[in-house]
């Protein structure tokens, strides 16, 4: 029996995972963080390192060992992630991992405008099929995201039209997980989907940065065509180039509007708005 942490984090390294694995820690919960590379480990009390490599399921199964609940945090955006958090899903229940908590996306399904979108759909259907409890947190797109969308010339550029998103911030999300994963049991087989108090277009968007940062923000709806075109020159492949441009058609399709009390339901408190989001950040 592993004399490691019952509680295994993945993504501690990150943005998000690095935040709830805080919030653990200062709530005195002991927890095994799965890494990469043991340098980069967070120093929290109460956590322990141990190194993981989704592409090896063995390797990922021993890290594992003796885990009653993990938090996955979906991996970084590559070709093959969708084999990697398979890979991750088969070591976890090869483990005896009972209860997976996964950061999904809002409205995940096989048709999703935002191709990622498909591909947490499939995770989720891997994890429902694999005999584990789970509890998904379908994350609109972030706030943090949207306020820094700008280009240098100050316009944000994309084929959003006139569509909304209810976008939310990433410390919220940390929040829900972190209350999540201290009682997993009462979130068995639930599916959250976060967004924050409002939905904005993308101009909107831009009035509001424009107003909070004193730079002169605007919002250009460029076709399609025009998106790929304007993003052709990072010489990224076509899978990155197509996940860039449906986030912006995903939203002039509706898929990320809509807003839920998720949020408040779990943490007890109203999601923060992008205003509010930017004004903590000028104070910090």
């Amino acid at each position: 029996m592993s004399s490691l942490p019952a509680l295994a984090i993945t993504g501690s390294t990150g943005q998000l995972g690095g935040a709830v694995a805080r919030i653990l820690a200062d709530a005195g919960v002991a927890q095994r963080l799965l890494v990469r590379d043991h340098s980069r480990a967070p120093q929290l009390p109460g956590a322990e390192a141990v190194l993981v490599n989704y592409s090896d399921t063995t390797f990922t199964q021993e890290a594992l060992a003796g885990a009653k609940t993990l938090f996955f945090v979906s991996a970084a955006e590559a070709e093959d992630r969708l084999q990697q958090h398979f890979n991750v899903v088969d070591a976890a229940a090869a483990a005896g991992v009972e209860h997976m908590v996964y950061t999904s996306f809002f409205g995940a399904a096989p048709d999703a405008t935002f191709t990622l979108g498909r591909d947490h759909y499939a995770t989720e259907e891997h994890i429902r099929n694999s005999g584990m409890a789970y509890t998904f947190l379908r994350d609109n797109f972030y706030i943090d995201f949207f306020a820094a969308l700008a280009g240098e010339d100050g316009v944000i550029r994309g084929p959003a039209g006139s569509g909304t998103v209810a976008a939310v911030t990433r410390a919220d999300v940390a929040e829900v997980a972190a209350v999540v994963l201290q009682n997993p049991s009462q979130h068995r087989n639930r599916t959250y989907s976060l967004t924050g108090p409002e939905e904005l277009t993308l101009g909107e968007v831009a009035e509001i940065l424009s107003a909070e940062t004193g730079q002169q923000v605007r919002y250009h709806n460029e076709t399609v065509d025009e998106a790929y075109e304007s993003r052709a020159s990072y010489s990224a492949p076509p899978w990155q180039l197509d996940a860039w441009v449906s986030t912006y058609t995903a939203i002039a399709n509706g898929e990320l509007s809509g807003t839920t009390t998720d949020v408040f339901d779990i943490t007890g408190h109203r999601p923060r708005s992008l205003r509010e989001f930017l004004q903590d950040e000028g104070q910090n």
